[in-house]
């Protein structure tokens, strides 16, 4: 079960509440206009805001409905509504659109299996010397990411039906078709079939569902509060609907200035889809952190993994179905360097699950691959 958010009454509890609200309520007041530098520094607070009353609200749902069905809810959430964004921009048109979902979900997968899973073991290495995790589930999320990931990027600049990184017609319907196939087949083995594989285990190598460990007497107390009522749940699963409408929706406000500030930089236009995802995951980033600091590494690498597959899963087959009615090509494939940095994702990753334990080099190394994607992103 995840930690137990912060109690009902409590000021951060009612910022949680409000903040939701007034982020909805600004991105109705500001949407498509011109903003001034004051309103725009409104707009980055009220998304700072969102983000911190998502992962709340993502928190009280989960420690309800408890793990491993818990980690997933803040990673449909967002990606579904990533992908209402995605179609968004994509129907506004205009230069570097064409390639807008490959680069924003390569952007995902990139930062989600190689920065907040570098991360969290990161953390859970400096607090405990190793992170240890469950490496039946974890690879198995792994393989799926990758797989998909390779069957609806990496295939279209290979294939030959059509010029370019593309896929053709049918081709494209069955990258859609498997990617969703995989996706909700993921799911059912976490969820039903394999569940323990994806529960936390302790720095001890035990689940935390079963006996005391020094790691659980360690635990604060408000991890074992009691869960919250169904009441409480669901209006926080609509509260965090809300955050999240609104984390995405201002951050695609912001996304004019982010393109004016690339453009001006003389950097790639590729970048403003990678802003714009560092925005929206800064959610998963937050809740794999917490977990990952409470000797719970397993649920951040859920997190991670599980945003990567979401991403994939469901982005590729919506923006299949939008392209029947979206006009101009739909570029997929990745270019070699991109090719490169998920062959090199794909090893780390095996490397690092197999043991089932992680060190501060594991780590270091997924940060490393990371800070390569962002720096060669921004200096291809």
């Amino acid at each position: 079960m995840t930690p137990s958010p912060a109690a009902k009454g409590s000021p951060l509890h009612r910022l949680a509440v409000v903040v939701p609200l007034l982020g909805l309520a600004a991105l109705i007041a500001v949407w498509g206009r011109d903003l001034p530098a004051v309103v725009e520094g409104v707009v980055v607070v009220l998304l700072a805001g969102a983000v911190l009353a998502a992962v709340h609200h993502a928190e009280v749902v989960a420690h309800r409905v408890g793990e491993p069905f818990g980690s997933l809810i803040l990673a449909v959430a967002v990606t579904v509504i990533e992908v209402g964004l995605i179609i968004t921009l994509m129907i506004s048109g205009g230069a570097g659109t064409s390639s807008l979902a490959r680069d924003t979900v390569f952007a995902a997968v990139m930062i989600t299996c190689n920065g907040i899973a570098g991360l969290s073991l990161l953390v859970t290495a400096l607090r405990r010397r190793v992170a240890v995790f469950n490496p039946e589930g974890t690879g198995a999320a792994l393989g799926t990411v990758i797989t998909v990931a390779t069957l609806s990027m990496v295939l279209p600049s290979f294939t030959t039906g059509t010029p370019g990184p593309r896929f053709t017609g049918p081709q494209l319907a069955f990258a859609a078709v498997a990617s969703l196939t995989l996706y909700v087949l993921f799911v059912v083995v976490q969820n039903v079939r394999h569940r323990d594989y994806f529960l936390p285990v302790t720095s001890v190598g035990r689940h935390t569902a079963g006996a005391a460990s020094p790691a659980a007497a360690e635990a604060p107390d408000d991890e074992h509060a009691a869960a919250p009522s169904p009441r409480t749940a669901l209006t926080s699963l609509v509260l965090l609907v809300a955050a999240l409408v609104a984390v995405v929706g201002l951050a695609k406000v912001e996304s004019g200035t982010i393109e004016a500030a690339v453009a001006t930089a003389g950097l790639p236009h590729s970048v403003v889809g990678v802003v714009i995802a560092l925005l929206i995951l800064l959610p998963e980033t937050l809740a794999a952190v917490r977990n990952a600091r409470r000797d719970r590494v397993q649920i951040s690498l859920n997190l991670a993994l599980g945003s990567a597959m979401a991403s994939i899963g469901l982005t590729i087959p919506a923006i299949a179905v939008a392209s029947i009615w979206l006009k101009g090509p739909l570029v997929l494939g990745l270019g070699p360097v991109q090719i490169v940095l998920l062959a090199l994702t794909a090893g780390v990753g095996v490397l690092t699950v197999m043991p089932g334990r992680a060190t501060l080099l594991q780590a270091a190394l997924h940060l490393s691959v990371c800070a390569a994607f962002l720096f060669l992103a921004a200096s291809p």
